[in-house]
């Protein structure tokens, strides 16, 4: 029975077109219009601090975004300074912020307009406390001071 499930997988792969380069067509495709891809440019530039989520800051609807609002709330991250957008809402956005970030998972944290990370990074990089040195260097968050810092 294996073998016709694998022989039967390879067929239909093998059966699948090709494009010049020898790449599946369905690998090479790219679906964000350079529409989605400057509004999406403008959403990320357009706050100090962008969370790309599934829920928003008071409701995440995830564990893995709970966690990163948790974290950003830690640091003291004001709402002023961060903007949220719930990618349950919109089907487009969901799917063009995977191409437009290369990474296939939400939350998408982006911060002075660059790509953080998701879930595990910004969790890492807080525990190895630099979350909160990115944060201040980008004026995200007021730095501590020393004496602050040691207390």
């Amino acid at each position: 029975m294996l073998f016709l499930r694998t022989s039967f997988a390879a067929a239909r792969h093998a059966a699948r077109p090709t494009n010049v380069f020898r790449v599946p067509i369905w690998q090479a495709q790219r679906f964000l219009s350079a529409d989605s891809k400057a509004m999406i440019d403008s959403a990320v530039k357009a706050h100090p601090l962008v969370l790309f989520m599934k829920g928003d800051r008071k409701t995440p609807q995830c564990g893995f975004s709970r966690a990163v609002v948790q974290i950003l709330d830690l640091h003291g991250v004001p709402p002023e300074k961060m903007k949220t957008y719930n990618i349950l809402e919109d089907a487009e956005l969901r799917s063009g912020m995977k191409e437009y970030s290369d990474w296939p998972t939400f939350p998408q944290l982006y911060v002075d307009g660059e790509f953080v990370g998701g879930c595990d990074i910004v969790m890492s990089m807080h525990q190895e406390g630099e979350l909160e040195t990115l944060l201040e260097q980008k004026k995200v968050i007021p730095p501590v001071s020393q004496g602050e810092k040691s207390s």
